[in-house]
């Protein structure tokens, strides 16, 4: 790692995503995100909603994983049987 991606990641500043990369990310996101909730396809407000509430950052990678790392956080919990 620089000298000056280890200043910016002090800082708050996200890593750089390519909009190819961004893009493929989403894409994938979504189709999960509609193996997952069924109810979801032919409705592309709610897929986009559901997308969003899903708080997709870049994040930079630690050691062994990829440069640039999306995660993701969800605020419910989950459901218990």
């Amino acid at each position: 790692m620089s000298l000056l991606g280890a200043f910016k990641r002090a800082l708050g500043m996200g890593p750089v995503v390519h909009p190819v990369d961004r893009s493929m990310a989403k894409r994938w996101v979504k189709q999960r995100l509609l193996a997952v909730y069924p109810e979801l396809r032919g409705d592309p407000a709610a897929l986009e909603a559901a997308y969003r509430s899903l708080s997709l950052d870049p994040q930079p990678g630690g050691p062994g994983d990829a440069e640039i790392v999306f995660e993701i956080q969800v605020h419910r919990e989950p459901d218990r049987d």
